[in-house]
């Protein structure tokens, strides 16, 4: 992961399957980064045929133990 930047994946809640990644820059404010995420999660339902209301984004937390 680099920094600098937020990382994120979105979610099937139905099956659990991450089924797309996503990095942001940390510098957008939270309404940019929500704007951002909405338009692809509208993306990947289309393209993958699922009912966009079965998806979330979830944030990625970078593990301590991969830094060192």
């Amino acid at each position: 992961m680099k920094a600098g930047e937020k990382h994120y994946k979105c979610v099937n809640s139905k099956t659990g399957y991450v089924i797309y990644y996503h990095s942001l820059s940390s510098r957008l404010s939270k309404d940019e980064v929500k704007a951002e995420l909405e338009k692809i999660r509208t993306r990947v339902a289309i393209q993958n045929g699922i009912y966009l209301e079965t998806l979330y984004w979830d944030e990625m937390k970078q593990d301590a133990e991969l830094t060192q």
